[in-house]
C-alpha cells in the first residue's frame, strides 16, 4: 500500500499544473462550504443568544398556557411560584447548571396617551429586573455587544419601558428623544358629537362630566395602561415612561411593554393572590438544557404533582428559531450537494485525460505484471491524495480568511435584530462541520478517480501498448 501511495504522489507532482488545478479546485470547493457553514453557524448561535436572553432555556408554564394563554394570561397563572422557584435553586443536581432563575407576568392590555387622545393594544412583561438584566448578560458563544441592560434598573414601581412602535403610535417619540419617527400624515380631529351621546343614560353621563384629565410632572411622559383581571373586569394604571428600547422584530416592538413584576401582579390581580404566568430558567450552558428538564420534570412530579405545569424549552418557544435553522441546513445541504457535484465532474474528466494520456505506461506495467487492481488503486491513491491536500490546506486557509473577517469591522443586521452587529464566521472550534466538509470532499475526490480508474484496469495490454 506505501509503495502505491509512493507511486501516486509521484505521478502527481510529475504533471504539476495539471495537479495544481485539480488542487485548487478541491480546495475552492472546500473552502466555499466551510465559509458558508461558518456564516451560517454565526447566524444561528446569535439566534439562540437573542432567545436564550429573553425567555431563558426553559419556561414552567401552566400546562394550556402556551396553547391558549394569549387570550386570558391571567386565568392561567401559577400559585405559588415562589416555592418552585426555591426547589429549583437550592436542588443539589441543578444549582451547578443554573444561571438565572426568575418569575414572569404577561398580559394583554391596551396602552393610552390620554394627551393625545391615542391608544393601541400592548403586550406588556412583568419582570424582575434586576434578574432581567442577568438573563441578558447570557453569551455562551462570546458575541460581542448583543444586549444592554434594561432602563427599569433602580426605577419606582410605576415605570415603564415600551417599543420604539409603541411610542410612535402613541406619539411619544419627541419626549423620549426618539429622532427616526417620522410625524404621521393624517390629523387627529376630535370625533364629532352624534345623537347617541345624548342618549347615554344618566350615571355613564354624570361620571364623564366629573372625569378629570391626569396631568403629568414636568419632566415626566406618562401613559395609562389598562388590562383585564382573572375574571375579565378591566383594571387601569398611570405609568411613567423612562425609556423606548428597539426590540428586533417590528411586530413585537409595537406592541412590547416591560414593568415591574409587582406593578403588573397589582394590574391583574389587585388585593388578590399574585400570580405569575411563567418561571423562566436560564442554564450556564445550552449542552445542559436536556438534563436539567429531566431533572425539573422529576422535582415538579415529586412536591407539585397537583399543579398542572409543564416544561418548554425555548426552541419550542419560539417556532421561528427551529424553523430558520431547518431553512439553513437545507440551503446548506444544497450548496454543499452542488459544490460536490462541480467538483465530482471536475476531477473526473481530470482523472479522464490523465488516464487517456498514460495509456501506454498503463500498458507496460501490466505487461510487467502489475495486476488490475494494482491499476485500480494506483489512480484512486492518486485522487485521494489529491483530496487530503486539497482538504487540509484549503482548511487552514478558511481558518485564516474566518479570522481576517471577524476582525475586519464589518458588519450587518441579522434576522430579528433592528441594530448592526459585527459580522463573524465561526469556523475555528466547529470540528464537526470541519470534519464532516473535509471527509465529504474527500470522498467526492475518490469518487471522482474510481470510474477513470476502473476503466484503466479495464484496458488490454497489447492494445494499450500500440496506442499512440
Amino acid at each position: 500500500m506505501m509503495r502505491t501511495l509512493s507511486l501516486a504522489l509521484r505521478n502527481l507532482l510529475r504533471n504539476r499544473r495539471r495537479s495544481l488545478a485539480t488542487l485548487l479546485a478541491v480546495m475552492l470547493g472546500v473552502i466555499t462550504i466551510l465559509m458558508f457553514g461558518g456564516f451560517v453557524r454565526n447566524v444561528i448561535y446569535g439566534m439562540e443568544i437573542k432567545f436564550v436572553a429573553q425567555s431563558g432555556h426553559l419556561q414552567i408554564q401552566h400546562k394550556d398556557y402556551f396553547l391558549y394563554g394569549d387570550g386570558n394570561p391571567a386565568a392561567y397563572g401559577i400559585e405559588d411560584y415562589q416555592s418552585i422557584i426555591k426547589t429549583i435553586k437550592t436542588d443539589p443536581q441543578l444549582m451547578p447548571l443554573l444561571s438565572v432563575v426568575t418569575p414572569k407576568l404577561q398580559l394583554g392590555g391596551v396602552a393610552g396617551n390620554f394627551a393625545a387622545g391615542v391608544s393601541r393594544t400592548v403586550l406588556g412583561s412583568g419582570m424582575v429586573v434586576e434578574d432581567q438584566n442577568q438573563l441578558r448578560m447570557w453569551n455562551d458563544y462570546q458575541f460581542p455587544d448583543m444586549f444592554s441592560s434594561l432602563a427599569l434598573v433602580g426605577t419606582p414601581p410605576d415605570t415603564v419601558v415600551i417599543g420604539y412602535g409603541v411610542a410612535r403610535v402613541l406619539q411619544l417619540c419627541k419626549q423620549l428623544g426618539i429622532t427616526d419617527c417620522p410625524e404621521t400624515t393624517i390629523r387627529q380631529e376630535e370625533p364629532a358629537a352624534s345623537s347617541s351621546d345624548h342618549l347615554a343614560p344618566d350615571d355613564i353621563a354624570e361620571l364623564s362630566m366629573q372625569e378629570t384629565v391626569p396631568t403629568a410632572k414636568s419632566g415626566e411622559t406618562q401613559i395609562e395602561l389598562l388590562a383585564p383581571t382573572p375574571r375579565g373586569a378591566p383594571n387601569v394604571a398611570q405609568l411613567k415612561v423612562v425609556k423606548a428600547e428597539q426590540q428586533g422584530v417590528k411586530e413585537f416592538d409595537d406592541i412590547f411593554i416591560a414593568l415591574h413584576l409587582e406593578q403588573a401582579q397589582r394590574l391583574v390581580y389587585g388585593s388578590g393572590t399574585p400570580k405569575v404566568t411563567a418561571i423562566i430558567v436560564q442554564l450556564k450552558h445550552t449542552a445542559d438544557i436536556t438534563r436539567a428538564q429531566a431533572r425539573i420534570n422529576q422535582l415538579l412530579a415529586l412536591f407539585y404533582k397537583d399543579k398542572p405545569l409543564t416544561i418548554l424549552t425555548f426552541g419550542q418557544l419560539n417556532p421561528f428559531y427551529g424553523q430558520t435553522i431547518n431553512m439553513f441546513f437545507v440551503m446548506f445541504g444544497f450548496i454543499s450537494v452542488l459544490i460536490g457535484a462541480i467538483v465530482l465532474f471536475m476531477l473526473g474528466n481530470t482523472m479522464s485525460m490523465t488516464v487517456a494520456e498514460r495509456t501506454i505506461e498503463i500498458g507496460t506495467l501490466r505487461a510487467i505484471g502489475l495486476r488490475r487492481n494494482g491499476i485500480r488503486n494506483l489512480f484512486v491513491c492518486e485522487g485521494l491524495l489529491l483530496g487530503i491536500l486539497g482538504v487540509t490546506i484549503a482548511t487552514v486557509l478558511s481558518i485564516g480568511i474566518s479570522i481576517i473577517i471577524n476582525h475586519s469591522g464589518l458588519s450587518w443586521i441579522p434576522p430579528g435584530f433592528m441594530t448592526r452587529v459585527p459580522l463573524t464566521v465561526r469556523i475555528l472550534g466547529e470540528y464537526r462541520m470541519m470534519i464532516a466538509s473535509g471527509m465529504g470532499l474527500m470522498l467526492v475526490a475518490t469518487l471522482s478517480a474510481w470510474w477513470p480508474a476502473r476503466h484503466a484496469a479495464g484496458m488490454n495490454i497489447v492494445d494499450a501498448l500500440r496506442h499512440v
